[in-house]
């Protein structure tokens, strides 16, 4: 058995796992990272963010076609839906992305191992590929293998007619009829593709809203907009069962009071998503696990195995790609003996709907419930000079601050490009900026982003435009 040795070694190659790398590298460690799939990336570049986000936008582009393009003066005759051909483009993106991870490995000096990992000890990994075993010896590791989606026990995936989100991004056709279980971030945007390409989505949601992590305005705002593209809403639903025995499966619920079911060809399950450490034999070393699963780590994400570091979605948080890239870089930093820092206030968080919806910071309720003195501010797009021009009004911006010090503690949107809009947002927070900075800054004229300096103003009580 062949024996190697390292300063770090990266378990995932994931948003996490790979950034951890070459950050690592280049700081000098010599660093190995170990992947169980044939490709690189992780879940966000193979079957997560980066492939529902190209389906996202070529679905996004039929339907302005289908829509709303002769509002702008554009008449297309003969427009047709190549579905085969949008699915071959989204391999496209996937696979040129998971070979640039490939190429900064390269270009690094990351070296990478395909095969499934076992931690031996505390400074020890067996990997296993088809060409056998070896061991990998590490003055440190880190874990970064992500997570899985959550199973239902009588809906089991098998991607074909019961979907994981993997299966949903993979489809040969698309179905008539889909029943979207779970009106979280996963469920909206894959719903929206498919009904953007005429399939009939049913959403069934145990919360009475949807999206729970958004602040209240913005997850009604964004039902409604939903409900008028045509997606169809059972909230406060409970999924009790499901029936094969027939041609169209169905899945049985019990909402307002009364049971009933619902047929349908596919099954999309989007009820969450869980730590994925399966195989890495945790307990043997000493690591210790939640309850729910999640790695337990100290404030420089150490396990409690000093030498072992876990980011991502393996511990306790918000699940986001971004997320587990800063926890990476502040894991290797902290190794290097640089202040390694993230400020989990101003990590972003975006659903890429349309409109997209993009938050950070404090939702009003959160504040409240932090005893803060809230004020807030919102603009309607339905005011903004260039939300006009592009006919793209639905939504808003909401500012939250806090009285006592004025400054900025959430902002919230919903509305054409939120998710490049909310940039501002991410650095107001992190610097610590007043509500009346941001108002007073001046924005170019037209542009969204003066949604923002309009709600800013509101919140001060002198809107403009609004």
């Amino acid at each position: 058995m062949v024996e190697t040795s390292y300063d770090i070694a990266v378990i995932g190659s994931g948003p996490g796992g790979y950034v951890a790398a070459i950050r690592a590298a280049q700081l000098g460690f010599k660093t190995v990272c170990i992947e169980k799939e044939p490709t690189l990336g992780g879940t966000c570049l193979n079957v997560g963010c980066i492939p529902s986000k190209a389906l996202l936008y070529s679905s996004e582009s039929y339907q302005f076609m289908e829509k709303y393009a002769p509002l702008h003066g554009i008449q297309a005759s003969g427009l047709k839906l190549d579905f085969p051909q949008m699915m071959k483009r989204k391999t496209e993106v996937v696979s040129t992305l998971v070979q640039g991870v490939a190429g900064l490995f390269k270009k690094n000096h990351v070296t990478r191992i395909f095969g499934t990992a076992k931690l031996i000890g505390a400074h020890e990994i067996e990997v296993t590929a088809e060409k056998g075993a070896e061991r990998i010896q590490a003055k440190n590791i880190i874990l970064a293998t992500g997570s899985e989606s959550i199973e239902l026990p009588f809906l089991p995936f098998d991607e074909k007619v019961v979907l994981s989100s993997t299966g949903a991004l993979s489809l040969p056709k698309i179905p008539k009829k889909m029943i979207v279980i779970g009106a979280g971030v996963i469920g909206v945007e894959l719903a929206s593709v498919y009904s953007r390409l005429g399939t009939e989505v049913i959403m069934v949601e145990m919360l009475d809203h949807i999206c729970p992590a958004m602040d209240a305005t913005i997850s009604k705002a964004l039902l409604q907009i939903l409900k008028k593209q045509g997606l169809q809403f059972y909230l406060g639903a409970k999924v009790i069962g499901a029936d094969f025995n027939q041609q169209n499966p169905s899945v049985q619920i019990i909402f307002e009071g009364r049971e009933m079911s619902i047929e349908a060809e596919r099954v999309l399950v989007a009820v969450g998503r869980r730590p994925y450490h399966k195989g890495l034999e945790l307990a043997k070393v000493g690591i210790k696990v939640s309850a729910k699963g999640f790695v337990e780590v100290n404030l420089n994400f150490q396990t409690t195995v000093p030498s072992i570091f876990a980011i991502g979605d393996l511990i306790e948080g918000v699940m986001l790609a971004h997320r587990a890239s800063e926890e990476g870089i502040a894991v290797v930093e902290h190794l290097a003996g640089l202040p390694g820092h993230i400020n989990y206030l101003a990590i972003p968080n975006v659903i890429y709907t349309h409109p997209e919806v993009a938050a950070v910071g404090l939702t009003e309720q959160e504040a409240k419930d932090a005893q803060l003195n809230v004020f807030t501010g919102s603009c309607l797009f339905k005011a903004n000079s260039r939300a006009r021009c592009i006919a793209d009004t639905e939504g808003l911006v909401k500012i939250i601050g806090d009285k006592d010090s004025g400054r900025l503690i959430g902002m919230h949107i919903v509305g054409p490009q939120a998710s490049e809009m909310i940039g501002e947002g991410v650095v107001a927070l992190d610097k610590k900026a007043t509500v009346s900075e941001i108002a007073y800054a001046s924005h170019a004229h037209p542009t969204l982003s003066e949604a923002i300096k309009e709600a800013a103003l509101n919140a001060l009580g002198h809107a403009i435009h609004f």
